[in-house]
């Protein structure tokens, strides 16, 4: 898979994610995919499979009523694309964290998308 083919698949999947919609987040990812999600160092979430991934996109939906990945930097290898992104969201709910609904929220981080047979077969995003 070419450097091309990884980011068509990557800027697919950030696309869908900013607009809310799982199906499309789930079109280009490997039926085996693992997604994790670390903060500080530590991982605080972790899924395997499609379906689990499903499962964790939809809980997530009612926490913003708006969200958005903008994608600062790309660098790709031979077999995955690390990405720089600027986040923002705003809170659709009082959230565990102590962000309360309407509140806004602005992060920095980094995603590694990592691909097999043509499908994206690994998330870690970092924050």
């Amino acid at each position: 898979m070419d450097a091309a083919q990884q980011q068509q698949l990557v800027e697919s999947y950030v696309e869908a994610y900013n607009g809310f919609d799982v199906a499309g987040m789930l079109r280009p990812l490997h039926e085996q995919v693992v997604f994790r999600n670390l903060s500080g160092g530590q991982v605080n979430l972790t899924t395997t499979g499609k379906e689990a991934f499903r499962r964790q996109a939809e809980q997530a939906l009612p926490y913003f009523s708006r969200r958005q990945q903008r994608i600062t930097r790309w660098q790709s290898g031979p077999d995955q694309v690390e990405v720089d992104i600027d986040y923002s969201a705003v809170a659709a709910q009082d959230l565990p964290n102590g962000l309360k609904a309407g509140e806004p929220l602005h992060l920095r981080g980094k995603s590694v998308f990592r691909f097999a047979d043509g499908q994206i077969s690994a998330i870690d995003d970092l924050s």
